[in-house]
């Protein structure tokens, strides 16, 4: 964003001074605002904000923009996507449609192992082109800051097929992408049978690969019932940690699995899913600083559990909330239906759903520095609504378009 100074802003939302890396417990209760304020962005940065009354005045390059009163928030965090696929998965829609359920359609090879398939045989530039429309979608969703995971190759070659085109929407579009190597999502079709051997292979081949290439910020594990053990998963991450790379992981969507524990072991930026967890884990994340990430998205799409996010801040801990975009159990990476969600299923308030999709969000990806408020030095990317609203508008009137534009 060039320089620009944003003046008559109807109300200035997520507010956050300087040092603030996440909110915990009663503190997502609140999102400071200010009403008929200003922003100035200076070289993509925030510089300044305040009331109208003290705007500074500017040299003659500052571009001024007028928001005739709109109402200007941060931009969408979402820490927990598989935005680079081939194809999709329709079929396995209509198999849930006729009753069939996620681990089902996993042990008969469908699921993850299908969308592998298809990936084998998809170019890098084909596989990009489709991984550029959806980035495309979710910027003008809102979502300025994501992480993106591999986990359909399951070949190492496959991997880092698709941890290139996650590198090539890093150089290719002007938004804030982690990158993470989730080559235990499934057991390739070649091992089936032979789990540990293909655990030797992320270990021993995909990691260093990856790595050699500079490809990765995070290790991901799916640690979960039909998937991999808490052994395997303490393996892998412990492998990843070797090869400069911070763990997050998939942990208790489909069982209690351990995988918490384990994740917390390593301190992982995040655990996430969680739609099946207990006290026990909530007593091992208030001693740890890995963000309790749920996906409300998948529980929607597959008619599962919703993970207990008003408990967790009933506790003290922080909730971060991600879409988990992917073709075969949240096909959508909406970020305001997220929001949606937190309040209507998760029972959460507007201002925790918005917390958790702002500022705990980008915790849960190591991007609280640069996004996730309205802070001095924070990088620039907001959304304008179409009219000064309160955030409850937001996740109530959910389907009603709120946006105005995406600045970056």
């Amino acid at each position: 964003m060039k320089d620009t100074l944003f003046v008559n802003i109807g109300r200035l939302a997520g507010i956050l001074p300087q040092g603030i890396r996440k909110l915990c417990g009663k503190d997502m209760d609140t999102v400071r605002s200010l009403d008929n304020a200003y922003l100035l962005v200076r070289g993509g940065k925030i510089a300044s904000f305040g009331k109208m009354e003290d705007v500074p005045s500017v040299s003659s390059d500052v571009f001024i923009e007028d928001l005739s009163g709109k109402m200007l928030m941060p931009a969408f965090c979402d820490a927990h996507t598989h935005i680079v696929y081939a194809g999709d998965r329709q079929q396995e829609f209509v198999d849930k449609i006729n009753g069939l359920s996620y681990e089902e359609i996993a042990k008969r090879g469908g699921g993850i192992l299908n969308s592998a398939d298809l990936l084998h045989s998809t170019s890098e530039d084909s596989l990009y082109g489709q991984a550029s429309q959806r980035l495309e979608e979710m910027i003008s969703k809102g979502t300025l800051t994501m992480e993106i995971k591999s986990g359909y190759g399951l070949r190492t070659e496959d991997e880092l097929k698709m941890l290139r085109v996650i590198r090539r929407l890093k150089e290719n579009y002007p938004v804030t992408i982690k990158a993470t190597f989730l080559g235990a999502h499934a057991v390739g079709r070649e091992y089936t049978g032979r789990q540990e051997e293909y655990v030797d292979l992320v270990c021993n081949e995909m990691i260093p690969a990856v790595a050699a290439e500079k490809l990765a910020d995070f290790v991901d594990v799916f640690c979960d019932e039909g998937f991999f053990t808490v052994e395997q998963t303490d393996r892998i991450l412990k492998t990843g940690v070797r090869y400069g790379m911070r763990p997050k992981i998939h942990a208790n969507e489909l069982a209690v699995s351990g995988g918490v524990q384990v994740g917390v072991k390593y301190n992982a930026v995040s655990v996430d899913h969680l739609e099946r967890t207990t006290d026990v884990e909530m007593e091992v994340l208030k001693n740890s600083d890995t963000m309790p990430l749920m996906l409300p998205g998948a529980s929607f799409f597959l008619g599962m559990p919703y993970g207990r996010a008003k408990d967790y801040v009933a506790a003290g801990l922080p909730v971060a909330l991600a879409s988990d975009c992917n073709p075969g159990s949240s096909p959508s990476c909406d970020m305001r239906f997220v929001m949606a969600l937190g309040c209507i299923k998760m029972r959460l308030t507007p201002e925790q759903s918005f917390n958790a999709c702002t500022i705990n969000a980008a915790c849960a990806m190591g991007c609280e520095d640069v996004a996730g408020s309205i802070t001095v030095g924070k990088k620039a990317g907001f959304i304008a609504t179409k009219k000064v609203m309160d955030l409850g508008f937001i996740p109530y009137f959910h389907q009603t378009p709120f946006i105005d534009r995406v600045l970056f």
